[in-house]
């Protein structure tokens, strides 16, 4: 289901060479601009969630601004989660149970709970495009360029961008702003992206700066 996360319905049609490719165009030649916010809001009660869950923290303090600065630009921000295998369950019970006390995604949660006007898409596997409303979504908001961030790297961010270009968006994937359960993981992915050509990887000061420079 897709829809914006503060609705209580859904609405139809709203939820290696780094930094190689000069200047973004939020709304010119690659499309629209989304930004996609892959499994930050997660409980991380799974093998090897502890150290996922350390690697993710440090990039709360990147996506906030992420966020303030898409919203700010009137460009989709858009979270795809997964839906922990609870089918009966919407989005906001999913952020409820991540934000509960003792949880270890608790503190990421509370902190990038996600404003009104976002969208969401519950996903049931990897790819936030598999079995999913997304690209109905993204091309019903005119979407063709997609900003990816989240976890994790090597997983269901490294699912979502080949997907997503498999369906011919233009993809960024923002190395800092996106984690994996250790750093050679996560490079590694990284490096992957890049060397195929899957998608441009860059970091979130550069996305910043060429959204402000718009």
């Amino acid at each position: 289901m897709a829809v914006k996360a503060g609705a209580g319905r859904a609405r139809a049609g709203r939820d290696v060479a780094q930094d190689a490719k000069p200047g973004l165009s939020p709304s010119g030649e690659g499309g629209r601009l989304a930004l996609l916010v892959v499994d930050m809001i997660n409980t991380f009660e799974f093998e090897g969630g502890s150290a996922l869950a350390r690697e993710t923290q440090p990039l709360v303090p990147r996506l906030l601004p992420l966020r303030k600065a898409f919203g700010a630009g009137k460009l989709p921000v858009i979270h795809c989660n997964d839906n922990f295998g609870h089918w009966r369950s919407d989005f906001r019970a999913v952020v409820e149970r991540c934000a509960a006390p003792r949880t270890r995604g608790a503190r990421i949660a509370r902190r990038l709970h996600p404003d009104p006007h976002e969208y969401f898409v519950l996903k049931p596997r990897h790819s936030a495009f598999l079995a999913t409303p997304l690209d109905l979504l993204l091309r019903s908001l005119g979407v063709r360029t997609l900003a990816i961030t989240g976890i994790a790297s090597d997983d269901c961010v490294l699912a979502t961008a080949f997907d997503a270009r498999m369906r011919d968006y233009e993809v960024l994937v923002v190395s800092d702003a996106s984690a994996a359960q250790t750093a050679t993981r996560h490079r590694r992915a990284m490096s992957l992206l890049a060397a195929t050509r899957s998608a441009r990887v860059l970091t979130t000061s550069r996305l910043l700066a060429e959204l402000d420079a718009q």
